[in-house]
């Protein structure tokens, strides 16, 4: 059965890691029959170079039409100057609003082989399993009324936090069905103290929790777990908090690993989901060959699991990768001198070895 995939390649190095990354699931595809249908389509400032919309009508349908999509990155220096609606960062948001993709899972595991190129101490962050589960469509970044204005003779910037008891029960419910999966430990992440909005996240993520009572729950406030991800990182087993709040603490849980570029990502929906890396565009490296696709090629590992159908495939890509590393094939930001597609032929080899 041919399963659609949409590859949204995008901005920066997105190109080039999901090159790599497509290079390996087409031998995957041969490996593992999966009946994999790759399309390429726009998104980000290449979109908006081509037709003007960071979000075009022809991605969109695409979109809705594949079985999951594969994004790169977007974003960069060149297009910050153009109008919000025609930046890069604008095409995300609207394919995330648009799919209702309301649950971002962020997984942050130290791989072994990585445990010395983190800036802490091996001692602290050896044996880190814990993920992210961030809302997405709603809270800050979404939130009405937003804008610059001008009152009494100077500009002020307003953005609004809302969020919506239907909203918070959701990505509740998905982040306890997710510990459920693992350790069975929670922890709520907010500001109710200082914000009423999640003084009501608060509230409801307890009341959806007496539907899970084989599952631990804590809250925390967010100047807290910010700190206790540093402090002591293995206390964590899901981390579940709002859109912004979820943004800021999944890029530190990045840096636990030692390289934001071994993060993957997976936003989920009720009937689409979309993969990705955690890391940016580095519009700095883009072109070099030197970005590390990793987390690319295990957000494609998330995909197959979450979305194809194929938890084998997934399990053995994965491994691959893991192998990769103990191989010391490795890109400059961990340490190492090769390239992304050398990095993309190594996981082949270790992929074709273990089919043998």
């Amino acid at each position: 059965m041919t399963k659609k995939v949409l590859v949204l390649p995008g901005d920066g190095i997105g190109p080039e890691i999901v090159q790599a990354t497509v290079a390996v699931l087409e031998r995957m595809d041969a490996l593992f029959g999966l009946g994999l249908e790759m399309e390429e389509g726009l998104i980000g400032g290449a979109a908006t170079d081509a037709t003007g919309d960071p979000y075009p009508e022809e991605t969109r349908r695409l979109a809705h039409e594949a079985d999951a999509v594969l994004l790169g990155a977007v974003g960069g220096p060149k297009w910050e100057s153009l109008p919000k609606p025609q930046r890069p960062e604008a095409g995300l948001l609207a394919i995330r609003k648009d799919l209702a993709l309301f649950a971002n899972l962020r997984p942050a595991r130290i791989f072994p082989e990585l445990a010395d190129a983190s800036t802490l101490k091996r001692e602290v962050i050896e044996g880190v399993d814990l993920i992210v589960v961030r809302e997405l469509v709603s809270g800050i970044y979404f939130g009405e009324p937003r804008g610059i204005v001008e009152e009494h003779g100077e500009r002020k910037g307003i953005n609004t936090l809302v969020y919506r008891e239907h909203e918070i029960a959701r990505i509740a419910r998905v982040a306890f069905e997710t510990a459920r999966k693992r350790r069975r430990d929670v922890v709520s992440v907010d500001k109710a103290n200082v914000l009423e909005a999640t003084e009501l996240w608060r509230e409801v993520v307890s009341r959806v929790h007496a539907d899970y009572p084989d599952v631990r729950l804590r809250h925390m406030y967010v100047d807290n777990a910010a700190m206790q991800l540093v402090r002591d990182p293995k206390q964590f087993d899901v981390i579940v908090t709002t859109n912004m709040f979820g943004d800021i603490l999944s890029d530190e849980a990045a840096m636990l690993t030692g390289s934001i570029g071994m993060l993957p990502s997976a936003s989920l929906g009720e009937r689409h989901a979309l993969y990705e890396p955690v890391h940016g565009s580095a519009p700095d490296i883009a072109g070099r060959g030197i970005a590390n696709p990793m987390a690319t090629m295990l957000s494609a590992a998330m995909m197959l699991r979450f979305s194809l159908g194929a938890p084998e495939a997934a399990d053995a890509l994965e491994r691959a990768v893991e192998a990769v590393l103990a191989a010391g094939v490795r890109t400059p930001d961990l340490g190492g001198n090769a390239g992304t597609m050398e990095v993309a032929r190594a996981v082949i080899t270790k992929l074709e070895e273990e089919a043998q």
